[in-house]
């Protein structure tokens, strides 16, 4: 690990002990943030898979049912299931439940709730290709065997006292780089990321779905599945993290 990462957990753990200094907190203030951050965090993860709704729009889906003229159902549809995939996370975070693949599929299942029935919650048996990545998904035969080989490490780094925002870092570059879905991979990962980071009490991140953070964020990823190199993604999360855990601070006053 580079000095670099090493600072960036070390203040990951700083403002997160503050933060636990605060508690317990107001519930309904902390409710009202909680849901102002859950809805940027359903627009940040729409748009870097493409959805054009605004973050006003997406709030106005998804808290208020309204229907946005020229956007698609599909659009809507994302926001929608999105968001009630947050929710699940949460709850399950709170839950002394263990993850496991099954986890994963009802996760995907939320995201592509209404959209894809035949392959919601289902790993693909077709190869895929991703867009724009030197990276090449394994073959569908593979899919099973290297996500219990996940799960095995994942366990194994739990044994190990890793640090739970480098298991939360792994959970997502491990399951994108395994692409086990037709479909919503990404926001699968990003959702199954913060699940570790919520039951490490940590807060949601929300990596960002402007131009050039998308760029970034896939740049990290690449290096790492071609070139077997996390750091940069590692990194990348930590950042997001601190992030996360200034804005709370800041808006609770601590």
């Amino acid at each position: 690990m580079n000095e670099k990462l090493k600072q960036l957990l070390c203040e990951c753990d700083t403002l997160k002990k503050r933060l636990s200094e605060l508690r317990p907190l107001p519930a309904e203030a902390l409710q009202k943030i909680e849901d102002a951050f859950a809805i940027e965090y359903t627009y940040e993860s729409n748009r870097i898979e493409g959805n054009t709704l605004t973050l006003q729009e997406t709030d106005l889906v998804v808290n208020e049912g309204v229907t946005i003229a020229g956007k698609s159902m599909r659009e809507h549809l994302e926001a929608i299931n999105h968001a009630e995939a947050i929710s699940y996370v949460k709850d399950f975070a709170k839950d002394d439940i263990e993850i496991s693949e099954s986890t994963i599929k009802d996760i995907h299942a939320l995201i592509l709730h209404g959209i894809d029935r035949n392959n919601a919650g289902r790993y693909r048996n077709v190869p895929v290709m991703i867009s724009g990545s030197r990276h090449v998904p394994p073959q569908p035969y593979l899919i099973q065997p290297q996500m219990e080989q996940f799960m095995t490490r994942f366990a194994e780094m739990e044994r190990q006292k890793t640090h739970p925002v480098i298991i939360a870092a792994f959970m997502h570059d491990e399951l994108v780089r395994i692409h086990p879905f037709i479909d919503g991979n990404g926001r699968t990962s990003r959702l199954l990321m913060n699940l570790y980071l919520l039951r490490s009490g940590y807060t949601l991140i929300t990596l960002k779905g402007s131009n050039e953070e998308k760029i970034n964020y896939y740049k990290a990823l690449e290096t790492s599945h071609t070139e077997n190199n996390p750091t940069d993604f590692q990194q990348l999360v930590a950042s997001a993290e601190i992030a996360s855990l200034q804005r709370y601070l800041s808006v609770l006053g601590g």
